[in-house]
């Protein structure tokens, strides 16, 4: 444990904001394994719906700085793809 006092802060807001960051990071993935979960079953209006839960979450996620803006693009090009085959 650090000594000074700005260290045992840091220590402080450093598990917070870890935690944060686990806690957006698994409800991202959990949208997007809804989505995939809806194509799997081949439900075409369920998984549209999925799709845009899950393509928000990602572009939050960009924002909140959880992923880089290309692999974000990744994941949304290829939900697309998934999405435009049940058609």
């Amino acid at each position: 444990m650090p000594n000074i006092k700005s260290a045992k802060k840091r220590v402080l807001v450093n598990g917070t904001k870890a935690a944060q960051n686990k806690a957006a990071k698994s409800a991202l993935k959990t949208d997007i394994k809804k989505f995939e979960a809806a194509v799997s079953e081949g439900n075409r209006s369920e998984a549209e719906g999925a799709y845009k839960v899950a393509v928000k979450a990602v572009d939050k996620a960009v924002g909140h700085g959880l992923l880089h803006r290309n692999n974000a693009a990744r994941k949304k090009s290829a939900m697309t793809v998934k999405l435009n085959k049940l058609a």
